[in-house]
Parts: structure tokens; sequence; C-alpha cells
């Protein structure tokens, strides 16, 4: 389904700001600037089978993030290719293109737009993400009168109606409080039954123990071990958190 080959990507870190208007004018023509060079990933390759639940570990500033972002396209890899086999849902930035002036059933109508659904479609699904993101009695409201859990419950609520066979997931088991993370891991819990295919990124290894049918260590931006979810979660917690 996914086939990551030898990505890495760097990103260049400038040593030194321009703060006047002046400056950054002259810099145009006579360029100042010195830069030094991340490698976020560093050659890093993988697959994921179709109906497999894969998850990424890693301490932060790992890579995580960088590669699920790689993965949905959001970002060039610098080297290195991407072979996605079907159509992918990333939760990455859950809420881009929310309007706070707007409400929250202005929200939805935008929202689902953005993920391809229809008109009829969002009418469809009204109820059933007002009621899963309990929101109620807020449908009419302006979503910067919302609380920011409440808005993240509603982005999340709204992707959540993607019906593609891959989905890339970052930390969204930290949405919310704890009866709606509740409903949020029956939710996973069905995606397994349905076969879908998970890339999961999480720092909650009991989430990722539950879950996941085999592990991957990012480390400093490289693949340093993967396999077994048991085996996997043993490793990391005795030779990459002691470090």
């Amino acid at each position: 389904m996914v086939t990551v080959e030898n990505v890495t990507k760097v990103f260049q870190i400038p040593h030194e700001r321009t703060k006047t208007l002046y400056h950054k004018l002259t810099n145009l023509f006579h360029s100042s600037y010195s830069y030094e060079k991340f490698f976020a990933l560093q050659d890093v390759s993988f697959n994921v089978k179709k109906n497999e639940f894969l998850g990424i570990i890693g301490r932060n500033g790992s890579g995580k993030t960088t590669l699920l972002r790689i993965i949905a396209g959001i970002y060039q890899p610098t080297s290195g290719n991407i072979f996605v086999k079907e159509e992918i849902t990333p939760f990455l930035e859950i809420g881009v293109g929310f309007q706070g002036d707007f409400t929250v059933r202005e929200n939805i109508y935008i929202n689902g737009a953005l993920l391809g659904f229809s008109r009829k479609e969002i009418e469809k699904r009204f109820n059933n993400i007002i009621e899963f993101a309990e929101l109620e009695n807020f449908k009419d409201i302006k979503l910067n009168k919302l609380s920011a859990g409440m808005q993240v419950r509603l982005a999340f609520t709204i992707a959540i109606q993607s019906h593609a066979p891959i989905l890339i997931v970052d930390e969204v088991m930290a949405v919310g409080d704890t009866i709606f993370q509740k409903k949020c891991r029956e939710l996973f819990w069905e995606y397994k039954k349905q076969g879908r295919t998970v890339i999961f990124v999480s720092h909650d290894l009991g989430s990722v123990k539950e879950y996941c049918d085999r592990v991957i260590v990012l480390h400093k931006g490289q693949v340093v071990k993967d396999g077994n979810t048991e085996d996997i979660i043993k490793y990391y917690k005795e030779q990459i958190l002691l470090q």
C-alpha cells in the first residue's frame, strides 16, 4: 500500500536574521546569510502492507511528523521516493481551514468540501458529526466562541468522515477529554475490523501496543528498529528512552 524508499529530508537553518527593512532589501543583492543543514530524515525505507496497522515511535525531534507529512504529500523529500497505491487521509494538522468568524455549521460544510464531500453528503452526515463531537447545543454558534477542546473535537470528527483506505494519524488519542478519547479508541478498533491501513504515530505506548501489528522506531531521523510490537516497545524503553 505504501512504500518509503531511501527518503532523506534536509532543512536549511539560517544562522543570521536581518531585522530591518534596509537589511532585507540589501540582502537581495548581497546575501550575508549562512545556513546549516539539518537532516530531519536520513535514508528511511520501509513498506506498509494492505490492512496493516503500523506504529511509528520515537523521541521528540526524531522525524516522525516530517515523515508523515512527506507520505501525505505536504512535504517533498530531498531525495528518495514515496509510492502510495490508494487514497490517503492525513489526520495531521487537525482544524486547518477552520474560520473562527463562521458558525460550527458553516465550518462543517467548508471542511467537508475540503475533504471532497458534496453538500448533500455533508447534509446526510451533519447530525452524526454534531453528535459525535458533542456539540448539539452549539451548531449555530461562531467557532471562535467555543473552547479549544471543543474546536479540536469538531475538527477530528469532520476528519474521520473520510472513507479513504489509508489513514495517517499523528497523536489524535490526545484529542478531547476522557469520554471523547474512549469514543476515539472505539473508532480505531472499528478501523481495525474494517481492515483499514493505518500509519499511527504516538507517544502513548499503551495505544501503540493496543492497536499496532508492527512498530518502527525512528531515532535522529533514521529507522533503528522494525518488528513485532511488543519486542519493539521493549527495545524502545530500554535502548532509546534511557539515552
